[in-house]
């Protein structure tokens, strides 16, 4: 059958009425068994899918996820977001979900934008990003028993394991940590780090994993020489560029670099060119195309493991509560790994 079979198809083909084959699909319970099985027998040999829009009006849900579409700061980090939305996109699709894009100014304006979309039924959950310390959003969330999930912890929140507050991770901690440790081994012994101000918590973790390595891995630096070897600025290419001459007018002596993003990393590399190894974060096409090595992102990990905790078994079902068990956690914590060029 070349077209999409239809419910009047099934009843054909399991000989009962289109009511019998509707009663199956919404009300299992009312059908003799033997009329069931006849029924699922040939729903799954024709490969009939129930109309998503009939579905939608008979449970009164959107099958609908709300996704903040964040500001572009620059071309360059931002394609980690875009990514990400695509991956998800795709495997919601595969759930029978579909994504609403909204934009908003600032956190309180998009807690605004979740009682809209909640008080009109456009949605039946979010997929936060961009995760601060001390969110309101996810606050504001679990107050008002709103399904969600975020990519990103709660940074400052003492909600790490509450069921409610559902969360993907990547552990920058670690892809720092082992990218450190690769430049160690071959033979950068003085490898600065070029990240964020205090309070990000990605860029914190990210900080972490350079720092503890260096104090662990190179025992003939002393905690000051590491914290020289420590630059900060906000994500943009020519403060980046800016602190790394800072750092080589004052005469500390550095072999290699690396940084909470492929932002930094560029701005590191306009100064330093090839003469000392930089590693970049999230991989971006700008990574690719300039041949900075870098920390990748398992996006299309964090895509599928965000919808696991937030579905059901059924196609757009969105769960909201305790874990099925103990070993069924409400949150994923996954690993990157770096690209090397």
């Amino acid at each position: 059958m070349s077209r999409q079979p239809t419910v009047y198809d099934v009843a054909e083909a399991a000989g009962v009425s289109r009511q019998t084959v509707s009663n199956v699909l919404n009300a299992p319970d009312i059908v003799k068994g033997a009329t069931r099985e006849r029924v699922e027998k040939a729903i799954a040999e024709l490969g009939y899918r129930p109309h998503a829009s009939a579905r939608r009006l008979r449970t009164r849900k959107s099958s609908t996820l709300g996704v903040r579409l964040d500001p572009v700061l620059n071309g360059i980090s931002g394609a980690v977001l875009d990514r990400f939305l695509h991956a998800l996109t795709e495997r919601a699709d595969a759930r029978g979900l579909r994504i609403l894009l909204f934009t908003a100014a600032d956190p309180l304006d998009e807690i605004a934008q979740f009682q809209r979309l909640l008080d009109g039924a456009d949605v039946d959950a979010f997929v936060l990003t961009s995760t601060i310390y001390d969110d309101p959003r996810t606050e504001w969330l679990i107050a008002h028993e709103a399904p969600f999930v975020t990519f990103g912890r709660p940074w400052g929140i003492d909600d790490m394991l509450d069921p409610r507050h559902r969360w993907v991770d990547v552990d920058g901690r670690h892809g720092l940590a082992e990218a450190t440790r690769t430049l160690l081994e071959l033979g950068s012994t003085r490898i600065a780090y070029l990240g964020w101000p205090p309070s990000s918590g990605a860029g914190d973790e990210r900080r972490r994993g350079w720092f503890q390595t260096m104090t662990s891995a190179v025992p003939g630096l002393s905690r000051d020489e590491i914290a020289a070897l420590e630059l900060v600025c906000e994500d943009d290419v020519g403060l980046a560029s800016e602190a790394v001459r800072g750092l080589l007018a004052s005469g500390t002596p550095v072999d290699g670099i690396v940084c909470a993003s492929d932002t930094l990393a560029l701005g590191a590399l306009m100064v330093l060119g090839s003469s000392v190894p930089i590693v970049g974060y999230d991989n971006t096409p700008v990574s690719a195309a300039v041949g900075l090595s870098s920390v990748e992102q398992p996006l299309e990990e964090v895509a599928a493991a965000a919808l696991d905790l937030l579905l059901g078994d059924e196609p757009g079902d969105v769960v909201l509560g305790e874990p099925a068990s103990s070993l069924d956690p409400r949150h994923r914590l996954l690993r990157p790994r770096t690209v090397w060029r």
